[in-house]
């Protein structure tokens, strides 16, 4: 597969039967020239929408009743013509015209109800079941899309395993001999209905068009599911920050992403909120901070956009994208081909749980804690699942709740026998089936702690907040020492709080009263008793960011790659050019500020409005290869820089939104 270009637009355009004149004003020229104008190299353009219409001549659907001419041929000949790729949406899991026709190939939950809309009463889209005769028309649209246009892949939206108790699983499974409300059955099922599926999808294409790029989009990534991930040849990262994803959701995928050698792209959006709005705009600064975040993770970017029902492009979006594009565009020499470089592995909870079908959520507390702790610290790292090379890195974390089996056990055994290093908090280290420590980490588990919450009384020295005892507020482990040395302890409240034991507005202080070891350090690792990431998640408690670092940088000793002296809101990611003998660092700052709540989402609202220059950042970087020139890219500016001891130091003097600093070295 080719790889993925930079600048991409996913235009969506799911367009009601009740509209009229759909298409009546896009013009060629126009269209070409937003595309020119936003700086755009490939455009996500729509043969199927959710509404299940097609915006072409077909035989294997309907076009829409509105439309009377070739929207997908056009976009496609007008795009090819100035050089812009044109991968095709079609709308897989969602096709409203089906679903009011063939109510019996809908996809039900176990009560008989239907998703998205719950049913028919209420205004919105009905997820279909690929176990239903829906799939051989689905697969029909596919063929006749591949066949009839020269597009540059296909991305099917809408798809993912799922337990379905439709009366076509409910009889698969009664003929297998199968209790169909049975859980486990519908969930394996549901994974074989899907594995079907994605199957069926690249023998109809490759029939024509062998190795065409395919992607099936469910809006999420599950960590490791590999056998999900190489169902598509690349991976789209769907997360716009304004519709519920938030602004450190994108770096949470991506630096999982980044470990699995496949090309993939960051997908955010030019909407105030998210998808399906109209008229809603971002400031250009957010574009910028959103597409740069992209760069900096080692990704290509996409920008969403939903096309008016008139075919008419909007100027100000493509103004607005443009701002965006025009900068990443002279950025792609030193963003292209690149591996990043980390000290730290973070093992994700969710690759070691992979997530049941039955509660697709993917806010794992102890994943985001860890995830914003390494993020505001400013720390190199990746994010990892049980197939990782672990051997990469310096650390190990195991956040909160990671128990081992005897597999997990032995490669990090292995690691740690390597010389690696691992951090663990709360039940992490665990054996999967009891409470008992299967790796050394200097401490014997007693029981759960019954004070909830409780304290830490740390013995070192933390850069802000020294002197007192700290609330933590997750569960903890109560252990006792073995080969381990105490660097804090866990210190009761005077109470739980109930009915008739209660005090002030929240909980009890803390008595005093020593409850074991707070913070065990061992030859080559770190324990703490606490959730202490899912806490942070919750909480966003600094003392918890500071005891964290502190741990981080006694299991690094010294060898920790890259120090800066960035705000915590900023960001700093290293990548490598290997075959052009350079290391890019990339230092990102922009401050999201609350602005609203949104209905649709659920979720608040934060906005990037305005971008604020950094001043006098500095960057210690630990290495000892022979440098040969540092400068900041684009501008082809040279910095003067001193090495010493194996640390070259850089100053970065002002920097606004995002600068890369390029480290070449001698071949």
């Amino acid at each position: 597969m080719k790889p993925l270009r930079f600048r991409q637009i996913h235009l969506d355009f799911h367009t009601s039967e009740k509209i009229e004149n759909i298409g009546k004003d896009f013009d060629k020229g126009q269209f070409q020239d937003m595309l020119r104008g936003g700086h755009i190299d490939s455009i996500t353009v729509f043969s199927k929408c959710h509404h299940g219409w097609a915006y072409h001549p077909t035989k294997a659907n309907q076009m829409h009743p509105h439309l009377e001419f070739d929207l997908l041929g056009s976009m496609i000949e007008a795009a090819h013509e100035i050089g812009v790729n044109t991968p095709i949406y079609i709308s897989a899991g969602l096709d409203e015209k089906v679903t009011r026709s063939h109510p019996e190939w809908l996809y039900r939950k176990k009560d008989e109800s239907t998703s998205w809309a719950s049913d028919f009463n209420n205004p919105g889209f009905h997820l279909l079941c690929f176990n239903s005769p829906y799939l051989e028309v689905l697969l029909s649209q596919i063929e006749e899309v591949v066949t009839a246009y020269d597009g540059d892949g296909i991305f099917l939206d809408i798809v993912s395993p799922k337990p379905c108790y439709c009366q076509n699983c409910v009889q698969t499974l009664l003929f297998e001999g199968k209790d169909p409300y049975n859980e486990e059955n519908a969930i394996e099922l549901g994974e074989r209905v899907y594995a079907n599926y994605t199957k069926r999808v690249r023998e109809t294409i490759d029939v024509h068009k062998p190795g065409l790029p395919v992607f099936h989009n469910a809006g999420h990534i599950t960590k490791g599911r590999h056998d999900l991930i190489h169902m598509n040849t690349h991976l789209e990262l769907e997360s716009l920050p304004t519709g519920g994803w938030g602004y450190d959701h994108f770096p949470l995928s991506a630096r999982y992403a980044q470990t699995l050698g496949m090309d993939f792209l960051g997908m955010t959006g030019k909407f105030h909120t998210s998808w399906g709005e109209f008229g809603g705009f971002k400031h250009p600064n957010a574009l910028k901070y959103e597409t740069s975040l992209s760069i900096a993770n080692g990704s290509k970017c996409s920008i969403g956009d939903q096309l008016h029902p008139s075919g008419f492009m909007d100027p100000l979006t493509y103004d607005i994208i443009g701002e965006a594009y025009r900068e990443i565009e002279v950025k792609e020499p030193w963003i292209s081909h690149v591996v990043s470089v980390a000290d730290i592995g973070l093992l994700s909870f969710e690759s070691v749980n992979p997530v049941s079908l039955t509660n697709q959520n993917s806010d794992f507390p102890m994943d985001i804690g860890a995830n914003r702790m390494l993020l505001q610290s400013h720390m190199l790292y990746d994010i990892l699942d049980i197939e990782a090379d672990f051997d990469k890195y310096k650390v190990l974390i195991l956040p909160d709740t990671v128990r081992l089996n005897n597999t997990l056990r032995k490669k990090i055994q292995d690691f740690l026998s390597g010389g690696g290093k691992v951090l663990a908090t709360g039940e992490s280290g665990l054996d999967v089936t009891q409470n008992e420590f299967v790796l050394d980490l200097g401490v014997k588990w007693e029981s759960k702690c019954l004070s909830t919450p409780n304290y830490f009384r740390p013995n070192m020295t933390l850069p802000t907040f020294n002197g007192s005892s700290f609330v933590f507020y997750s569960d903890a482990e109560k252990v006792s020492l073995t080969n381990g040395l105490s660097e804090g302890r866990m210190e009761q409240s005077y109470f739980n709080r109930s009915t008739f034991h209660f005090c002030s507005h929240q909980h009890a202080p803390n008595s005093g009263v020593d409850d074991g070891p707070g913070f065990v350090v061992t030859s080559n690792s770190i324990y703490i008793p606490w959730k202490i990431f899912s806490d942070f998640a919750n909480m966003g408690s600094l003392p918890q960011r500071e005891i964290l670092n502190y741990a981080l940088d006694v299991l690094l000793n010294n060898q920790k790659t890259l120090t800066t002296n960035l705000p915590s809101q900023g960001i700093v990611t290293m990548m490598s050019q290997p075959e052009k003998y350079r290391d890019v660092i990339h230092v990102l700052y922009a401050s999201p500020v609350l602005r609203g709540h949104s209905e649709y989402t659920g979720k608040n609202i934060e906005v990037i409005e305005d971008l604020i220059p950094i001043s006098n950042t500095m960057l210690l970087v630990k290495t000892n290869r022979s440098v040969k020139s540092i400068y900041l890219a684009p501008q082809m500016t040279p910095l003067s820089y001193i090495v010493e001891d194996g640390l070259l130091e850089v100053v970065i003097d002002e920097f606004t939104c995002h600068q890369m600093v390029v480290i070449e070295y001698h071949n």
